[in-house]
């Protein structure tokens, strides 16, 4: 049985790994402790899962007392990198959130000390367990599609769940890195995943003219807003997520300072809510790939174009589809009712995910597993076109990581 031990104890630390580890792996996992930078968060954390849990704001005095096999990391992307380094260094594996972290530097940081201690970072890219994006992943490693010559990828974020990332710490690129890094890192596994190649250039675009500071009726918080009555993105965080928002934020905020309801015009994003990137893969294929956090509705458009034909496939309004043309006309409406309806969050990927890290798996045929390789590359893209906005230019992966991957083209 291994000995894990969890770091950040917000919603998805807490929610997702922690509370599934006390109440569903008690067989094969031990939640032995849990740490954060919020005494109180991480003092309620504990008690919400188990009585008597050591809590820890001292991340080294709880790896030196606790001495765990596997250090869980989901804190806010920029404090990943210390983390993970700091676990390596002791002699623990780690268990990290995506992103794997926010900046080149750090990814050079991870990178290096993983290679130095021999131990090992696994990045949890949950997605690659959606029912729906492995089976377009079964399809183009089945070669219907042949080589694969470019993709078009869309992903809309309506004004509820795209505007909660303008409200949280997400939309201060120091801490998130933006979107780019933080959300569409997602994104950009899933086509690296689906396509099974990497990416070698990157070029973008984007903006931000829907959130931040586009009005003058805003306060500092929803809580606190003299605009509570006509605002059509006012949040009582009082009576949000079944009382959890205000368990885990609202009641703890003096103990950081953090502030979950932050108006969404606050002068403080910095942050794109719109971005356009192009990507050139290593075998050939391009990629225009384009996120909007501001859609009337919510939805993801991939198309992937290859030799043999066309694929399809739409998830939007519960809907999901999956089409195929190949060159003689025909379509080809792939059944999905042969899938087993999913449970659990994200679509039942993270039950599917964690039954993989805590359970273990003898075989990973479609590599749904992601190592620090798939990680880097990932925020690569993202990495990439931050600078590429940044410099106005292309840029190169391995510019930043040839050091690693010097076959990188």
């Amino acid at each position: 049985m291994k000995k894990y031990v969890l770091v950040g104890t917000g919603f998805r630390g807490l929610l997702s790994y922690g509370e599934p580890l006390v109440r569903e792996y008690g067989d094969c996992a031990k939640l032995a402790a849990v740490c954060d930078i919020n005494g109180k968060r991480v003092k309620f954390a504990a008690e919400y899962l188990e009585s008597g849990m050591p809590a820890y704001t001292d991340f080294d005095r709880m790896l030196q007392e606790q001495k765990p096999d596997v250090v869980i990391v989901t804190t806010k992307d920029c404090a990943h990198e210390q983390y993970i380094v700091k676990a390596l260094e002791f002699g623990c594996d780690v268990i990290t959130e995506k992103p794997m972290t926010t900046t080149d530097e750090m990814c050079a940081h991870i990178l290096e000390t993983e290679r130095r201690t021999g131990h090992k970072v696994t990045v949890t890219f949950n997605l690659r367990f959606q029912n729906f994006y492995v089976r377009i992943k079964e399809l183009v490693s089945s070669g219907i599609l042949g080589d694969i010559l470019s993709v078009h990828f869309e992903w809309l974020l309506d004004t509820s769940h795209g505007a909660d990332y303008f409200r949280r710490w997400h939309s201060i690129r120091e801490n998130s890195g933006s979107l780019l890094i933080h959300k569409s890192t997602h994104h950009f596994d899933l086509a690296n995943w689906i396509l099974d190649d990497e990416p070698v250039k990157v070029n973008a675009f984007g903006t931000r003219r829907f959130y931040g500071h586009t009005r003058e009726e805003r306060g500092e918080r929803c809580l606190t807003c003299p605009y509570q009555k006509t605002c059509e993105f006012y949040m009582d965080i009082d009576k949000e997520e079944n009382g959890m928002l205000k368990r885990i934020y609202r009641d703890n905020e003096d103990g950081d300072g953090y502030i979950r309801d932050r108006c969404l015009f606050s002068d403080v994003i910095d942050i794109e809510d719109s971005v356009s990137v192009n990507v050139r893969y290593a075998k050939g294929a391009v990629m225009s790939y384009s996120l909007t956090a501001h859609s009337p509705y919510e939805c993801m458009k991939i198309v992937i174009n290859g030799v043999k034909g066309r694929l399809e496939a739409n998830n939007a309004f519960d809907v999901e589809t999956i089409k195929f043309y190949n060159r003689e006309g025909e379509c080809v409406n792939f059944d999905r009712s042969r899938v087993k309806p999913t449970v659990g969050g994200h679509g039942g990927a993270d039950p599917a995910l964690r039954d993989h890290l805590f359970r273990g798996y003898t075989e990973d045929p479609l590599h749904q597993m992601a190592d620090t390789r798939a990680g880097a590359m990932s925020i690569g893209i993202g990495i990439a076109a931050n600078k590429s906005m940044a410099e106005d230019r292309a840029v190169y992966l391995k510019e930043f990581l040839g050091e690693f991957y010097p076959e990188m083209k």
